[in-house]
């Protein structure tokens, strides 16, 4: 599966009885919810890696990238912004691109 694809899902679901989806819950929930749950999923990502743990880093990455994408579709930001966005870092290094977000 790709993100798009699953970015497709989200937004299929995002219509969804919440009773029925655990997109459309979240959804149902508010922008705030949906930052909450990825901010708690990405601390549990940490987690794994920190403990080196491969299959827990695994699972928990698959969880913040769902995770992100509900947040995003949250606030009706597109994928499709996201990936422009770093198509448009790719034309510099990434020293540049944090040496200029500074000024």
């Amino acid at each position: 599966m790709t993100l798009d694809e699953l970015f497709s899902t989200i937004e299929a679901r995002a219509s969804a009885d919440p009773s029925e989806s655990w997109t459309a819950k979240l959804l149902a929930h508010g922008p705030e919810k949906c930052a909450k749950k990825f901010g708690e999923e990405s601390a549990e990502a940490i987690i794994e890696a920190v403990k080196g743990d491969r299959a827990g880093l695994t699972a928990e990455a698959a969880d913040v990238l769902y995770h992100l994408l509900v947040m995003l579709k949250s606030r009706d930001v597109a994928l499709a912004d996201v990936m422009a966005e770093l198509d448009r870092r790719q034309a510099q290094s990434g020293l540049a691109e944090k040496a200029a977000r500074k000024t």
